[in-house]
């Protein structure tokens, strides 16, 4: 019990602060994104929804390391998007907190676009022909009907790209790197000491990680089980 206190005490807690920061701008990125790809994929055709559909989920079943890999040659400042915006705007992607963000991003993105998409897909078609009869333009009926409406699904894939872009490990390693106190996020922290042998320290850390997950966890199942009640109670 003294070691972990001595543990906690010269903690660092840079790396939990980089991964939240960098798991809610992810999420707030993957939910207007991931919104925005449902609806449009929704409206396609059956081949271009295939296509379409296969595109989006990709990252998700690639190794992150793989998606990494895909986004360091593109990023790269030897490749032609990287110096174009490197010198026009400034911006590094490769080893900065930016990349953690794509990366996250690029990661969570169809954990939020599947859930969205099947959340819609569940929307009684009658509110939508109720919004039209009533004068409503499709941009209203979206915002005001089918995502009120598809709300408990939207949350859940909401809730579940934050816990994916903060759990982050294979991308972000590839092209953010593994800087301390800039790109240095909770899962390389425990790579990381775990090759130097420290396991109290990697132990505390997972403890931490665990605490975060049961929260996301509790948070998913309140709202999906908030659902289901009033399904029941209808």
């Amino acid at each position: 019990m003294e070691e972990i206190m001595e543990i906690l005490e010269g903690l660092n807690w840079s790396p939990l602060f980089i991964s939240l920061k960098t798991g809610i701008v992810a999420t707030i990125i993957c939910f207007f994104l991931g919104i925005f790809a449902a609806r449009k994929v929704l409206r396609a055709g059956p081949k271009v929804k295939a296509i379409a559909d296969g595109i989006l989920t990709l990252p998700m079943v690639l190794p992150p390391t793989v998606a990494g890999f895909f986004l360091l040659l593109l990023f790269s400042r030897r490749r032609p998007l990287g110096i174009f915006l490197y010198d026009n705007f400034n911006i590094k992607i490769v080893q900065s907190w930016t990349g953690c963000i794509i990366a996250a991003t690029v990661i969570a993105f169809p954990l939020m676009y599947r859930n969205a998409r099947a959340a819609f897909e569940q929307v009684d078609v009658n509110l939508i022909y109720a919004g039209r009869t009533l004068g409503m333009s499709d941009t209203t009926i979206f915002w005001k009907v089918t995502v009120p409406t598809a709300g408990p699904g939207v949350v859940s894939g909401t809730i579940l790209t934050f816990a994916r872009a903060l759990g982050e490990y294979g991308a972000t390693s590839m092209l953010a790197g593994n800087i301390p106190g800039k790109t240095a996020t909770i899962s390389q922290k425990i790579a990381m000491v775990i090759q130097d042998g420290d396991y109290a320290t990697a132990g505390v850390w997972v403890v931490i990680i665990l605490i975060i997950a049961f929260v996301i966890i509790f948070l998913m199942n309140l709202v999906t089980g908030g659902n289901m009640k009033n399904i029941k109670q209808w």
